[in-house]
């Protein structure tokens, strides 16, 4: 489990810095890489969106062990 939580944080921050780069230059990464709107793309999307749902989860739990 540890393994699937490292991958799903280091996604999520990928998908953070990807919102950084719009947010601060209008540059989406994702899009220049895959191509706008390609299935690619919304791959990536879905994936790093699963993986902070499960970052959620994971911090949750945390902080009902404490």
């Amino acid at each position: 489990m540890e393994t699937l939580q490292k991958i799903c944080l280091a996604l999520t921050i990928v998908g953070a810095i990807n919102w950084g780069l719009i947010g601060f230059f209008d540059f989406n990464l994702v899009d220049t890489i895959f191509g706008v709107g390609s299935m690619l793309s919304r791959l990536v999307y879905i994936v790093v969106g699963i993986c902070g749902l499960i970052n959620i989860g994971i911090l949750l739990s945390h902080i009902e062990t404490k």
